[in-house]
């Protein structure tokens, strides 16, 4: 079994930035790849990014490429998502996944076998 644990949420004002970090644990034989997933009030669970094991490939969701990126350091099993130029539209509860490959269809939830609880990130003024 695999553990996820997110961190790093919080208020910031439209603009602003955070980063958020997934610490993975457990039955980590090597990296896993990761993906961050996000989820405001009343909505469905939606991709946010994805990284492979080795960092060498990422995905991100259009409405935050050029402002968001998703990065790992393996020798301390963690994974981060820097978010930058924040707008109230980001929002939400992001939880953080993994998977023992990569997935095929990396953007669906059902794709990935192990998640976090969540942090909330508050984008207002």
């Amino acid at each position: 079994q695999v553990q996820v644990v997110e961190s790093g949420g919080g208020l910031v004002q439209p603009g602003g930035s955070l980063r958020l970090s997934c610490a993975a644990s457990g039955r980590t034989f090597s990296p896993l790849p990761m993906g961050w997933f996000r989820q405001a009030p009343g909505k469905e669970r939606e991709f946010v990014a994805a990284i492979t094991w080795s960092g060498g490939a990422t995905d991100y969701a259009d409405s935050v490429k050029g402002r968001f990126t998703i990065s790992r350091d393996n020798a301390k099993n963690t994974v981060y998502l820097q978010m930058n130029s924040l707008k109230p539209e980001d929002t939400a509860v992001y939880y953080c996944a993994a998977a023992p490959r990569f997935p095929r269809e990396e953007r669906r939830t059902t794709s990935w076998n192990y998640w976090g609880q969540g942090t909330q990130v508050t984008v207002s003024s």
